[in-house]
């Protein structure tokens, strides 16, 4: 059974609750030769849990102990690859290599989409590194190992603090989905006089509320149905429109920005007609197919489309200590970190039953 923690609730108490005195999995002390781990995998045949070795941390590296992790859109597309799961992740530093000098033993620290970069290519240089050509990322690098499991290592360039005052569990969920809703913020200098409006108030849309209402934004929230609406509201909304089936709509004055999150086929006729002349429209959700966006009012009304990945790394640093200081908290569920637990969380994540990050916890 999942347990659901919002951002109202206690999260220690709460989370003592979910896991109900629950062992840890157990898993060999950390020695010169290494650590044994599990890591679940996904398969043809399911979610597949396995048992593997790891050397030492040496030179850069950071040897974690997962404590949570959160579960991502991004891993239902891999479910059925042999390749470890998971790529939003929490845990304790367990050893490290002989060059890291800004973590030690015992720090709480997380990951996320990337894992290493090649830092001096131009993209790189720039402060971009998401965009780095060569760098190493989930579902592409690194098939032996996920934030789902029990331990994992990682260069500790792309391993980041976790600032106190934001609970392990609430963290989880901000490595990607957090970073990702952030990044647009940040890197498209969306300010707090500005109107934005946000499509789904889902696992994205709902953290994409509180970090814009936190930073003084008019946030408009555009939902399928008004089931959504009171939550909404007090997570920040300043406006809510249910928009199924509607072929027009009022909203006053448009938009400044729009940040689409939802899985549903968005009506790109309505909502491009509620963006403003240069405004700008931000496709979130991973679609391996086309954005059907009529091409005559982004001409006319000089709008842009702009594509946006995760967060470089100083972006993600700033987006954790926003988090921290003004008490941004995903609305979680979570599930325990076993292989029915996996199954269980991305079943759910899968019917779109969510409500609205799953994590897994130890």
């Amino acid at each position: 059974m999942s347990s659901l923690l919002s951002c109202c609730s206690s999260p220690r108490a709460a989370l003592q609750a979910a896991i109900g005195g629950q062992k840890e999995p157990t898993s060999s002390a950390v020695t010169e030769k290494g650590v044994d781990y599990t890591v679940y995998k996904g398969g043809k045949d399911g979610i597949v849990e396995f048992k593997t070795h790891a050397e030492a941390p040496k030179g850069n590296q950071v040897l974690i102990k997962i404590t949570h992790s959160g579960i991502c859109g991004t891993d239902e597309h891999y479910k059925g690859a042999d390749m470890g799961l998971g790529h939003e992740g929490v845990g304790t530093v367990a050893a490290v290599g002989e060059a890291v000098k800004e973590f030690k033993v015992g720090d709480l620290v997380g990951w996320g989409y990337n894992h290493k970069t090649c830092g001096h290519c131009e993209e790189c240089l720039l402060g971009r590194d998401q965009y780095c050509e060569t760098r190493e990322y989930y579902g592409v690098h690194n098939f032996h190992q996920g934030s789902f499991g029990t331990h994992a290592i990682w260069d500790a360039s792309f391993v980041f603090h976790v600032p106190k005052g934001l609970a392990p569990e609430f963290a989880a969920p901000l490595m990607c989905g957090g970073a990702t809703v952030f990044n647009i913020i940040e890197s498209y200098n969306i300010r707090p006089t500005d109107r934005v409006g946000l499509v789904g108030v889902g696992g994205l849309g709902h953290l994409a509320v509180q970090f814009l209402a936190k930073m003084g934004a008019t946030v408009v929230v555009l939902s399928g149905t008004d089931a959504k609406r009171a939550e909404a509201m007090r997570l920040g909304a300043s406006e809510f429109y249910a928009i199924k089936d509607v072929k027009e709509l009022d909203i006053g004055k448009p938009l400044d920005h729009l940040i689409v999150t939802t899985n549903a086929k968005a009506n790109w006729s309505l909502l491009t007609s509620l963006v403003r002349p240069t405004g700008t429209i931000y496709p979130l959700t991973v679609d391996f197919g086309n954005i059907d966006i009529p091409a005559f009012p982004v001409v006319t009304r000089g709008m842009k489309i702009q594509g946006s990945l995760v967060a470089a790394r100083s972006v993600h640093i700033r987006m954790l200590e926003f988090a921290a200081k003004h008490g941004v908290h995903p609305i979680i569920e979570t599930f325990p970190m076993t292989k029915s637990g996996v199954e269980e969380g991305m079943a759910k994540l899968r019917e779109g039953k969510m409500r609205y990050r799953g994590v897994l916890v130890v």
